[in-house]
């Protein structure tokens, strides 16, 4: 059986109206240097969205969270960012910000499969159980 690897993950927030202070949880971001794994994955809840903004323009928050995808893959598509060696992109992902997407704190966890992590981390902490 392998040895975990450590990871780094934060969790990816939708911050509508940023003097309200209110945010819903869009996703997650992940870091593992020991599998050269730089990954996120997002979900938006619409409706949970318009709860907190009604007027928000969904399309256009859509294309920002897709950025933290493609700066996890880097390359020319990812701009000037994804050119950036993968650990200087981790770290310019979890950047404090004053914006309507922020990252949480950085926490730590250990991991076999960092994907499966990540979908994991996405299901406990950004998608919502339906009430039974």
């Amino acid at each position: 059986m392998p040895t975990p690897s450590s990871f780094d993950y934060a969790i990816i927030r939708l911050v509508p109206r940023v003097e309200r202070e209110e945010f819903i949880n869009v996703g997650v971001v992940l870091f593992c240097v020991q599998h050269r794994f730089l990954g996120a994955r997002v979900e938006l809840d619409e409706a949970r969205l318009k709860a907190l903004s009604p007027d928000a323009d969904v399309e256009l928050l859509k294309g920002h969270l897709e950025s933290f995808r493609r700066v996890c893959v880097g390359g020319k598509d990812a701009g000037p960012i994804g050119r950036l060696p993968q650990k200087e992109r981790w770290h310019w992902l979890v950047a404090p910000r004053s914006t309507m997407l922020q990252t949480g704190p950085v926490h730590v966890g250990l991991c076999d499969d960092p994907d499966r992590s990540l979908e994991h981390l996405l299901d406990t902490m950004v998608r919502v159980k339906p009430a039974v």
